[in-house]
């Protein structure tokens, strides 16, 4: 039985991994150690999911004192590779949240450790084992459409879920990098990983125009705003129980507030986003993301040479355009026809039970994988390359070339 420890007791740490393992992976992995910049969230996750796990105050002590296999890191994404590199040095293999890190100069390190001390190291990009996604890619590894082209891409994340990055720590691009990193690297990794293909340049414009400096009304967080009572992204910390453990009752330990004010002047990263990107084998992609719309969806139209696939998601029920959450896939043929393709049922867990089928490939070890759902070092480095080169393209205003920075991944 493999022996693992934890980095990170948020939401994410605790409930898509901590509470999974001890539950339903039992027979396979032991959770030794838990380590949290925040010693009263560490302490929580015993309780949380109801065995003694010890904590630890010191990382480095825990990797002494635990000897595990391999550390599971789901800290803020600055840190990433701090505990990556440390880890590996100390001889563990490593599993680590997306993004992977969120500089170049942060993800060549990690390259040179594991280069030097040769452990294995998984990036988990959950929307891959999506089934959804996956018969995506299936359809596209059939020949359905032909070779790629070129791929349009939007992604919207509503006024619920993309203001929340803008009260949380994902703010400040010292430790995210931006959404172009913490929340894109998904995005870009699906499309690498349906292309097939390495990003070579990049440009990219950016604007924040809705959440940050817009309004006078506000204070540094939602629970004791004067303005609270009317403003529509009034965030309650102690609605959910969740939040109000994990978070509220552990702000005396770091003095971390999860629900600082949208519209802070704290915020330097952007809300709207459209990247141009070209790839090794020829094709294009043009993305943007919107973190403010109305509703929350994708639409992805991917062009081959024998057709085109339109990809449609919202993922949630609107009022007045959708009885429910709706899926599609048409493609659209040479010949001027359009099939539906039937799309294969989701669960309502993790990420559509993406999560699960994630877990079970890392726990269970399962070493099928055919369509390369399991991302390595490489992946996780192509997809924040990107944003990464992405966020150079803001900063100059110019468009800017991959091997600028990686020569060798």
């Amino acid at each position: 039985m493999k022996k693992y420890v934890l980095v990170g007791a948020g939401n994410r740490g605790v409930y898509a991994y901590a509470i999974p393992m001890v539950k339903n992976y039992s027979d396979y992995v032991s959770l030794s150690g838990v380590y949290d910049v925040n010693p009263k969230r560490a302490t929580l996750v015993s309780e949380i999911t109801g065995a003694h796990i010890p904590v630890y105050d010191d990382f480095e002590k825990m990797l002494d004192e635990v000897k595990p296999d391999s550390v599971i890191v789901v800290c803020r994404d600055c840190d990433h590779d701090y505990y990556i590199i440390k880890a590996m040095e100390k001889g563990c293999d490593v599993i680590s949240e997306k993004p992977l890190t969120t500089t170049f100069e942060k993800a060549l390190a990690i390259k040179e450790a594991k280069d030097k001390y040769k452990k294995d190291l998984i990036v988990t990009f959950n929307l891959r084992f999506q089934p959804f996604f996956r018969q995506i890619k299936e359809l596209i590894k059939s020949g359905e459409i032909g070779d790629i082209l070129s791929i349009h891409y939007e992604w919207m994340l509503n006024t619920s879920h993309g203001a929340d990055y803008f009260r949380r720590w994902h703010r400040e691009r010292k430790n995210s990098g931006s959404l172009l990193i913490h929340k894109s690297t998904h995005h870009f990794d699906l499309a690498n990983w349906f292309l097939e293909e390495d990003p070579v340049a990049v440009n990219a414009f950016g604007t924040r125009r809705f959440y940050g400096a817009q309004r006078e009304e506000k204070s540094e967080r939602c629970l004791t705003c004067p303005y609270k009572d009317t403003c529509e992204f009034y965030f309650d910390i102690e609605a959910s129980d969740n939040d109000r453990r994990l978070y509220y009752e552990c702000e005396d330990a770091d003095g971390y507030f999860r629900d600082k004010c949208v519209f802070s002047d704290e915020i330097d990263i952007e809300d709207s986003l459209s990247v141009s990107v070209e790839y090794s084998g020829g094709a294009i992609m043009s993305y943007s993301l919107t973190a403010h719309s109305p509703y929350e969806g994708l639409n992805i139209s991917i062009n081959g040479t024998k057709a085109r696939m339109e990809i449609k998601k919202t993922f949630k029920k609107i009022d007045g355009y959708s009885e429910n959450a709706e899926e599609s896939i048409t493609v659209f043929t040479r010949d001027g026809k359009a099939k539906k393709i039937p799309v294969v049922e989701s669960t309502s867990e993790g990420h559509g039970g993406a999560d699960e089928k994630l877990r079970d490939m890392l726990f269970k070890e399962k070493t099928d994988d055919p369509l390369c759902q399991m991302a390595d070092l490489r992946a996780g480095v192509m997809s924040i390359a990107i944003g990464m080169a992405s966020n150079i393209s803001l900063k100059e205003k110019r468009r800017v070339l991959i091997k600028e920075f990686l020569k060798d991944i």
